[in-house]
C-alpha cells in the first residue's frame, strides 16, 4: 500500500470512529419513553395519549408543551426550533383526533394544518390522561399555583380552598389578572361575601360540577366549561333562589393552561439533551365593545 492510498484509510478509519463515538440524537419515540417511565402511574394501553402526527422517529431539536397544537401554536414553536409538540388537549378538532370525515370533505383548514406539519417536520404528541392520573394532578397542581392558592387548598381534598373573606366580583377580577383570561364569565351576585371555593378545570362533567355546588363548604365553583343548559342553568337557578351559590367560568383553555407549563418544568428534569418550552394557546375569544 502506499503512503497516500495508507494516509487515505487511516482518514477515513478516524472520521469512522470519530462519528461512531457521537451519541445518536434523542428522538421524539424516546422523549415519550421517558416520560412514560417517569409519570409516576403505570401506563394504560387504552388511551388518548399517543402520537397525533409525525414520525416518532425523527431526531429533536426541542420540545413545545402546550394546552392545544392549534395552527398559531405550531407555527410558534417551529419558529423557535422545536419540533416535537406535547398538547394536552386533541390536534384534530376532536377528542379521539380522527380525521377521516374531514379528509373525506376535502377540509381546507385540515389539509392546511397537516401540511404545515409536514413541512416543517413537526411530531404531535398528546399527553393528557396520564398528566391528569398523576398524583398530585398535573394540571390542578399547576392551576393552584398559578392561583396562588397553596396556602388555602384543603389537606384532603385539592379541589377545596378556604380563601379570605371577599366578593364575588372582587374574587373573579383577581382570578382574570392572575390568569390573563380576556373573556372571563360570572353567575351570581358580584356583592355576595364568599370564602369557600372549589376549583373544577376543564370539562369534568355535570353531575361532577353539581355535586361540588350542592357541598355546603363550597359558595363559588371555579369552572372550565360546561353546557349552558346544565351546569350554568343550575348555578343560574341556585342564585336566583337566593341561595349562596355562584360560578367563575374560566373557559376550557385558561382552566388548565397552567398545568402544562408545570410540564414543561417538569421534563427538565429528566429531558436535558434540548431546549424545553412551555407555549401557550392563545384565548380565541375577545369581548365586544
Amino acid at each position: 500500500m502506499t503512503r497516500s492510498l495508507w494516509l487515505a484509510f487511516a482518514a477515513g478509519l478516524l472520521l469512522h470512529y470519530s462519528l461512531s463515538a457521537q451519541p445518536a440524537q434523542l428522538t421524539a419515540r424516546q422523549v415519550i419513553d421517558r416520560i412514560q417511565k417517569n409519570v409516576g402511574v403505570p401506563w394504560n394501553s387504552q388511551t388518548v395519549d399517543t402520537f397525533k402526527a409525525g414520525d416518532p422517529d425523527t431526531p429533536v431539536t426541542g420540545v413545545a408543551t402546550t394546552m392545544m397544537a392549534t395552527f398559531d401554536v405550531l407555527e410558534r414553536a417551529a419558529a423557535s426550533g422545536k419540533n416535537l409538540i406535547i398538547t394536552h388537549e386533541p390536534t384534530f378538532y376532536g377528542h379521539l383526533d380522527q380525521t377521516a370525515d374531514l379528509a373525506k370533505e376535502h377540509d381546507a383548514v385540515l389539509a392546511a394544518k397537516q401540511a404545515f406539519i409536514e413541512r416543517h417536520h413537526l411530531v404531535i404528541w398528546r399527553f393528557h390522561d396520564h398528566w391528569h392520573a398523576r398524583r398530585p394532578d398535573g394540571i390542578q397542581t399547576g392551576m393552584i399555583r398559578a392561583l396562588g392558592w397553596e396556602k388555602f387548598q384543603n389537606s384532603n381534598d385539592n379541589h377545596l380552598f378556604i380563601i379570605p373573606e371577599t366578593t364575588l366580583d372582587q374574587l373573579a377580577s383577581t382570578i382574570k389578572e392572575r390568569l390573563g383570561i380576556r373573556t372571563l364569565r360570572v353567575v351570581g351576585n358580584p356583592a355576595m361575601r364568599v370564602t369557600k371555593l372549589a376549583l373544577n378545570p376543564g370539562y369534568p362533567g355535570f353531575p361532577a360540577e353539581r355535586h361540588m355546588l350542592q357541598r355546603d363548604d363550597v359558595e363559588v365553583l371555579v369552572m372550565g366549561e360546561g353546557l349552558e343548559w346544565e351546569t350554568i342553568e343550575y348555578g343560574a337557578d341556585a342564585a336566583a333562589e337566593g341561595r349562596p351559590k355562584a360560578l367563575v367560568i374560566l373557559g376550557h383553555i385558561p382552566s388548565e393552561q397552567a398545568g402544562m407549563d408545570d410540564c414543561a418544568r417538569w421534563l427538565r428534569t429528566f429531558v436535558t439533551e434540548v431546549p424545553i418550552e412551555f407555549i401557550a394557546t392563545a384565548e380565541p375569544f375577545w369581548p365586544a365593545k
